[in-house]
């Protein structure tokens, strides 16, 4: 009883004795109510880290594909300036050819 006092914020009042029954029903109640505040405050906690866990995967995968579709940018534009200056290669040699048969 003096501990569900101090609970409720009740300091150094005076409190009779309880009989057997009756303080055997307010332990009961008193450690239902902490198995429950337990366990409740047991789920919230495995949601937290269950949802941690997901994000931090999700992070993970998006991170991945981010370097992935860098790695391929960096290629396309490897093939691009390949390409650039095959086509200028291409233009000078059509270029050279057509002033030579001008001549």
């Amino acid at each position: 009883m003096r501990t569900k006092m101090r609970i409720m914020g009740f300091r150094g009042a005076t409190i009779k004795p309880l009989n057997e029954e009756a303080a055997a029903e307010l332990g009961a109640e008193l450690l239902g109510e902490a198995i429950v505040f337990g366990v409740g405050g047991l789920c919230i906690f495995l949601e937290y880290a269950r949802q941690a866990s997901n994000t931090r995967r999700k992070e993970e995968e998006q991170s991945s594909t981010l370097l992935g579709l860098q790695e391929q940018v960096a290629e396309l534009g490897l093939a691009v300036e390949t390409l650039d200056a095959q086509l200028r290669e291409v233009n000078r040699l059509l270029l050279d050819v057509s002033t030579s048969t001008k001549k």
